[in-house]
């Protein structure tokens, strides 16, 4: 069990569903404030920024290893693509306060060890690790210096890289650690998930399991719930057609708050192990079989094929033992239409 701004979270617990803002305030701090209400509204239970400038990711280089190839975001350059998608740390204040007040929690994926710092001043309750920061491992050994809990995305990354990114963590001062099941493509294919992950990184790491979800809609995190998953994490937006750099792959508001119903039902469906009636299945013991006495039989007299049936309702002896029934002798009358017990029978 971890716990993060007072919420448990571990297989107990409903899933804990984060709302990723990433770069979806498209640089209006008012659409980056209405997405905190669209979580609140939704029933998730953290929004997540993310801390960096161009700076601090990467440099403002002209060369084609610096220009993106593919994908989403084609053609664009590093540097340009992160000042647009970039969070202002100006904001990050007015944000951790917007969600106190509306009662959710807020924290980040910081990208460079002066991120960190920062958000530690403004007392962040917890850290995540973007996929494509797991192999900096100087980086995942600053954020766990903190003392906070942290989440790990792995997105990409081998078992020996995820397990070194834990090592460095847990070596660094994390007892509190989520790893997240990721794919990097933006969006995912529903067919390169691959959920099957998720037990078998629980085995790897014995740490907590979630999914950070890029597919389209909510099967993929619902489907992550049933295999354990206790964190999900998915972009949101406003609306799609505002467009923004994660925009495509996000989920609106009236889908976000779908994300969480369903997550969270099916948690509950998931329940504990149980045999025998549950309340709901108690009134229908009537359309169960059992053995009834289907002629009147006098005290002594035998039962037998014209007297003794498995019939509905369920209320008298299991059918299995109809067999061994047969040849005993009544003790009492007993009127057609009675369940049989063994109390009703000679020798009980």
């Amino acid at each position: 069990m971890i716990t993060i701004a007072g919420r448990p979270i571990g297989p107990e617990q409903p899933p804990y569903i984060i709302a990723e803002l990433s770069g979806n305030h498209n640089g209006d701090l008012q659409r980056a404030l209405a997405l905190i209400d669209v979580a609140v509204d939704a029933g998730a239970d953290a929004v997540k920024l993310q801390t960096y400038t161009a700076d601090t990711i990467t440099i403002d280089h002209d060369g084609p290893l610096f220009r993106i190839q593919g994908g989403p975001w084609d053609g664009r350059r590093l540097h340009e693509l992160y000042a647009e998608a970039s969070t202002p740390w100006a904001w990050h204040e007015a944000l951790f306060a917007h969600a106190a007040k509306r009662g959710i929690t807020c924290f980040s994926s910081p990208f460079d060890p002066t991120a960190v710092d920062f958000l530690a001043a403004l007392g962040a309750p917890a850290y995540k690790v973007a996929s494509f920061e797991l192999v900096d491992l100087p980086l995942i050994e600053k954020i766990a210096q903190q003392g906070k809990p942290m989440i790990m995305s792995t997105g990409m990354a081998s078992e020996d890289e995820v397990l070194e990114g834990v090592a460095a963590a847990r070596g660094a001062g994390c007892t509190e650690l989520v790893v997240l099941h990721c794919n990097s493509g933006y969006p995912s294919p529903v067919s390169d998930i691959r959920l099957a992950t998720i037990p078998r990184l629980r085995a790897l790491t014995g740490a907590q399991v979630g999914l950070s979800d890029h597919t389209l809609g909510t099967t993929a995190s619902v489907a992550a719930v049933a295999l354990g998953a206790t964190v999900i994490e998915k972009h949101i937006t406003l609306r799609r057609a505002d467009g923004g750099p994660d925009a495509g792959f996000s989920l609106e508001p009236a889908e976000l708050a779908e994300l969480v119903r369903a997550c969270r039902e099916a948690w509950e469906a998931i329940g504990t192990p149980r045999a025998g009636l549950s309340g709901s299945e108690a009134g229908n013991r009537i359309f169960r079989r059992s053995l009834f006495v289907v002629a009147d039989v006098e005290a002594g007299e035998a039962l037998s094929a014209e007297n003794l049936r498995s019939i509905r309702p369920g209320y008298g002896l299991p059918p299995k033992l109809y067999p061994a029934l047969l040849g005993r002798r009544a003790k009492v009358k007993i009127p057609r239409g009675t369940p049989l017990s063994m109390d009703l029978l000679e020798g009980g």
